[in-house]
């Protein structure tokens, strides 16, 4: 079987290329690098439809011929790349495939594996950081003191800066999917009380003492740290609102991990001028253009990052693991675990199959 690995700027295939060692005994693997090419603008109508992407498909094409299975994690997949070879699979070292064509894959009859969860211990980790962050008013600190502040005057400087501890808060957890539920334990580690609102989850899979499964308006009433990891549906964009925010207890902390589109940052100004949010950490925030004012950030007690939730190398290689993986089944005529348009095959193969009739 031969294997192309294209690897990017974000994830080079040193890192995502490790795993693969062991399937080069026994199959042709070819790994590369893809060059960042901004200034490529896409012309076709898959091209278009491809988001959060690295390269060209260009530099996949030159490569595919012959090839069986294309590995990626930011190398934009569109109809034209899928044509330039036989694939019998693309797998994406991503929890969803959004620079691959699904549509196209799927007419073609490609699965296209993904790696969910890769970078579930990275975000969740991140997450309690910035819950110390923002309880412990860690960034009005350090601002105060890069502009200038006096620091190392005496004992009682911290006076300022008195917070709170995560022992014996209450965490709300809006989805307790891989991320969520590993920030719950994390969470009862430090001594918290830890409530969950996630309508799809197995009530019988929340058995921890200490995690509690509520309704939304009870997690938003009484928690003390309010801190996002669902998916992103037409269902919960927007969820914390204005009007979801007001329910919540006087000075309460959110964190946002997961996706910009979940929050209403507009609220949220609104909520932390008031005084009734008391600080914000977001890894993921609403785009501002260039030069543009960034009132969030005049607020003392908020915390803005590079989506950097799962940037960490142990996720990068977590990512490749999980696609050697599934190529490795793939290999041995196993099933393939983590398939993205499972349900478009199926419905393919089951119209096909009527027609034969």
């Amino acid at each position: 079987m031969k294997i192309l690995v294209a690897g990017d700027s974000y994830c080079p295939v040193r890192v995502f290329g490790e795993p693969f060692r062991s399937l080069a005994r026994e199959h042709a693997v070819t790994q590369f690098d893809l060059a960042d090419q901004p200034g490529w603008a896409p012309s076709t109508a898959s091209e278009r439809s491809l988001k959060e992407y690295l390269g060209s498909p260009s530099q996949l094409i030159e490569r595919l011929d012959g090839m069986d299975v294309l590995v990626v994690q930011g190398a934009p997949v569109s109809a034209e790349v899928l044509d330039a070879a036989r694939l019998r699979l693309v797998c994406v070292a991503r929890g969803g495939p959004v620079n691959v064509d699904l549509a196209a894959a799927t007419a073609r009859g490609i699965p296209v594996a993904i790696t969910p969860g890769k970078n579930a211990v990275g975000v969740a980790e991140l997450t309690i950081g910035l819950a110390i962050m923002l309880s412990r008013k860690i960034a009005g600190s350090m601002r105060s003191i890069d502009a200038g502040g006096d620091y190392a005057v005496d004992n009682f400087e911290g006076a300022r800066w008195f917070g709170h501890n995560l022992a014996g808060r209450t965490l709300g957890l809006v989805g307790y999917g891989q991320v969520g539920s590993r920030v719950a334990n994390l969470a009862l580690a430090f001594g918290m009380r830890v409530l969950v609102h996630d309508p799809y989850v197995d009530p019988r899979s929340i058995g921890a003492p200490g995690v509690t499964l509520v309704e939304m308006p009870v997690l938003l009433a009484t928690s003390d740290i309010v801190s996002l990891h669902a998916r992103l549906t037409p269902e919960t964009r927007g969820m914390l609102d204005a009007t979801a925010i007001a329910s919540m207890r006087e000075g309460v902390l959110l964190l946002n991990t997961a996706r910009a589109e979940l929050l209403d940052e507009d609220a949220l100004m609104s909520a932390l001028a008031s005084g009734h949010v008391g600080g914000a950490a977001l890894d993921i925030a609403r785009p501002t253009p260039a030069g543009a004012p960034r009132p969030l950030l005049d607020h003392p007690n908020v915390v803005i990052l590079n989506h950097i939730g799962g940037s960490s190398w142990e996720t990068l290689r977590r990512g490749g693991e999980l696609a050697a993986a599934e190529v490795e089944r793939l290999a041995k005529g196993e099933a393939l675990l983590n398939v993205a348009n499972r349900a478009g095959l199926a419905a393919r193969e089951a119209e096909a199959t009527g027609a034969a009739r």
